[in-house]
């Protein structure tokens, strides 16, 4: 941070309007500042995640994200910035292959759930994954780095292989979807 922040409130927002990066001033229900908020959810989606007992590879590599996506929320709070780099994305694509390494193929989908940390992993994939749209959404109209979308793309790949892979180190079985299995259970009117 370039300046430190010695007072949180500075009344500037009370218009509706809050402070880019580079000094310019947006509505704060404007498609970046929406982007931007879905990233910071996400962040503090792997910040609850980050409170469970984990493994100390997987505690670093989400701690390592949550950087990611402070880098990449500067880029999107600085029109024009690109701090992201290609090899963030290949380092996910490297970890979501060690973790996938050892899981099963898949035959159903699954429904989120399993131990606690796999449902609040399953939580921070669905808001990577609206964050993604939401940048999406973004580069028809701003400029944003296409870098951006496949971090998340990639991240929320990552997610769902993290979700199985902590099933499996807390010994609880993934929770596959039954097609039809409530369809015998309704009553005839």
């Amino acid at each position: 941070m370039a300046n430190r922040l010695t007072k949180i409130y500075t009344r500037t927002g009370d218009d509706g309007t809050t402070g880019l990066g580079d000094g310019t001033r947006s509505s704060k229900d404007s498609a970046r500042i929406e982007t931007i908020g879905c990233v910071d959810e996400l962040n503090s989606c792997l910040g609850l995640l980050l409170v469970e007992q984990l493994e100390e590879g997987v505690r670093s590599q989400l701690e390592d994200i949550q950087h990611d996506l402070f880098d990449l929320g500067g880029d999107l709070s600085i029109p024009g910035r690109i701090s992201m780099s290609n090899e963030q994305v290949m380092r996910l694509e490297r970890q979501l292959d060690q973790h996938n390494a050892s899981m099963p193929a898949l035959k159903e989908f699954i429904l989120p759930g399993g131990s606690r940390a796999a449902a609040l992993c399953h939580l921070a994939r669905t808001v990577c994954r609206r964050a993604e749209r939401a940048v999406v959404k973004l580069v028809r109209t701003e400029e944003v780095a296409a870098l951006n979308i496949q971090y998340l793309n990639r991240l929320s790949d990552f997610l769902f292989v993290l979700c199985r892979a902590l099933n499996r180190q807390q010994s609880v079985e993934d929770v596959l979807w039954q097609p039809g299995k409530n369809h015998s259970t309704r009553t005839e009117q």
